[in-house]
């Protein structure tokens, strides 16, 4: 384990989240032996288990991964990673098991988060399955229906604060750091990215490595995990490339991609991030260090695009490939064709989309999307249909 801060190094250890001198951000190598695909069983994240460190007696899974891949019917040799098939329908099931699990095996019995939606969902889910208490702190107003929903379905206590997003990991942090007692699941704890990388050794156990990678970025945590992930099977010799890492923000909360742009070490934090896309709202990414070097050590970059430009996106997957994702997964999407446009990469590349979260996980998103809904008689419901199917004609 090493702090990407400081640059402390320590042995394994599974109670160390944060930098035990410096607080920083934490990263845990791995070095994989006589790895093989031939030799795995089972299925979804725990298919994994050797890849994962830490000592886990006691497994809490809901099955989840094995989240299907599938080929674009726009764009060939692209495919779509649709992690919105996940018990809770986004990628942050992977981490929340391997995160609750070692909380259980750790001795704790409270855990939290921060969120601005999934997260939340996620850990309530899976607290409530490892019978832990959890408490929830999310940014008023600011968290999508179905995700709040979720959370008070699972039985989660709920602590809303007035502000970003930012602030609320802020008193999660406080709360980890200075009670000791209560287990935090958000992605600055690095054992869940751990559980992310699993989306990597998927994508390659079916398709082998891709030349690209197009991410969402919120917290800043899938992109690196993912890289990760595919860092681990090149090492062991399992694929033989690493792919470019490209990730994909909301313009109004775009300080990873507005870094990369300016060439900055340092991103300039947005202070009150604004975007349709509630899941990467976000203006102070807590892994923003792992992106960068996730992008940089792939040779990747990353990229903004507008709430419009998602909008479409969203559409365009739902219309045209039939899947329904939610407004910041589109955005991987959005940002795949703005980087077609500016020869960031080609489209007939083998390239892999992270859909991260589900269509029902805001349905407000859906309900302001243009439609077809007409009050008829039923008595005249054949003059519809045919007058719309020769119009179509």
């Amino acid at each position: 384990m090493k702090c990407l801060e400081c640059g402390y190094e320590t042995e394994l250890n599974q109670k160390i989240i944060t930098c035990p001198k410096c607080g920083g951000i934490m990263e845990i190598k791995v070095k994989l032996k006589d790895f093989s695909f031939n030799n795995l069983k089972g299925r979804g994240v725990w298919r994994y288990k050797n890849s994962i460190p830490g000592i886990y007696n006691k497994l809490i899974s809901l099955n989840e991964g094995n989240t299907p891949l599938i080929p674009s019917k726009i764009y060939k040799q692209t495919y779509y990673k649709f992690e919105g098939a996940n018990p809770t329908g986004s990628f942050k099931d992977r981490g929340m098991t391997v995160a609750i699990s070692s909380a259980v095996n750790s001795g704790y019995k409270v855990v939290t988060a921060a969120s601005t939606g999934n997260t939340a969902a996620s850990a309530a889910a899976y607290a409530s399955r490892g019978n832990l208490k959890i408490y929830l702190v999310l940014p008023k107003g600011k968290v999508a229906l179905g995700k709040l929903a979720q959370s008070i379905l699972y039985g989660a206590t709920i602590l809303e604060v007035n502000g970003s997003f930012d602030i609320a990991m802020s008193a999660v942090i406080r709360l980890y750091k200075e009670l000791g007692i209560v287990y935090p699941l958000n992605s600055f704890n690095p054992w869940r990215l751990e559980g992310q990388k699993t989306i990597a050794y998927e994508i390659a156990e079916e398709i082998g490595a891709p030349d690209n990678v197009i991410v969402p970025v919120g917290n800043a945590g899938n992109i690196y995990a993912i890289w990760k992930g595919f860092t681990e099977l090149y090492e062991v010799g399992a694929i033989q490339k690493i792919p470019r890492m490209i990730g994909v923000q909301a313009e109004g909360a775009s300080p990873i991609a507005k870094a990369v742009e300016k060439g900055l070490d340092t991103p300039e934090f947005f202070e009150n991030p604004e975007t349709i896309a509630t899941a990467i709202r976000i203006g102070k990414p807590v892994n923003w260090r792992k992106a960068i070097k996730a992008i940089k050590e792939s040779k990747g970059t990353a990229l903004s695009v507008s709430d419009s430009e998602i909008t479409e996106a969203q559409k365009k997957l739902a219309r045209e490939e039939g899947i329904g994702a939610e407004p910041a997964s589109s955005a991987a999407l959005a940002g795949y064709e703005k980087a077609i446009k500016e020869q960031i990469v080609d489209k007939d590349e083998k390239n892999v989309l992270i859909l991260t979260g589900h269509a029902l996980k805001d349905p407000d998103a859906m309900l302001k999307m243009d439609s077809k809904i007409i009050l008829i008689n039923p008595d005249h419901i054949e003059k519809i249909v045919l007058g719309d199917t020769n119009a179509n004609n």
